[in-house]
């Protein structure tokens, strides 16, 4: 990969993953071009330990010309899943209350090869349990808020999140831009 792919790659990262990588949130979902990526070393960046030991992906959907990766942070991920309200959630979903972490990304990456779109990801990018299940409840209508994600619960709180996690995507994509690497910036 050249430096300039090598660029626009750790760009793309940082404008869809921000809050994931800077340890703010449990999970993104950015989609890859693989006319535009080399996905190869996309595996290899995360498979050789490129942005530490937290930061993990996994190749969810990959279709003639995308690929979706799911890039999460172990240790909020474990902690997210390892909440007694989101396990007795995700149970209802085909999600064993006594999965591991791993299982529980094998289990979601079934479910999204499935017709229907399993729309539980929200647990695993670190929606509120309140939003997730309001979601699904009234079918994507009448949020409170239409922000990252649709807000059925606390509207104040999901407006700072949502600060939150922009200005983390601005100060990456900012010292990207004074010629940082992105594991160099990642927590």
């Amino acid at each position: 990969m050249s430096a300039d792919e090598r660029r626009r790659l750790e760009n793309m990262l940082a404008f869809h993953a921000a809050p994931t990588l800077m340890g703010l949130k449990c999970g993104s979902l950015p989609t890859f071009s693989s006319q535009e990526f080399d996905l190869a070393e996309v595996a290899r960046m995360f498979g050789g330990g490129c942005f530490g030991k937290r930061i993990s992906a996994r190749f969810i959907r990959r279709c003639a010309c995308r690929t979706l990766i799911y890039v999460y942070d172990r240790q909020l991920l474990d902690e997210r899943l390892s909440d007694r309200a989101v396990k007795e959630f995700l149970s209802g979903y085909g999600y064993s209350p006594f999965f591991s972490t791993e299982q529980c990304l094998d289990r979601l990456c079934v479910r999204l090869c499935e017709k229907d779109f399993p729309h539980e990801i929200g647990i695993f990018l670190g929606y509120p349990l309140e939003d997730v299940k309001g979601f699904i409840a009234n079918c994507g209508q009448g949020c409170k808020l239409c922000g990252m994600w649709k807000v059925y619960g606390d509207v104040e709180r999901a407006k700072a999140l949502f600060e939150c996690y922009k200005q983390c995507r601005i100060r990456l994509c900012r010292e990207l831009e004074n010629g940082k690497q992105l594991r160099s910036c990642v927590a």
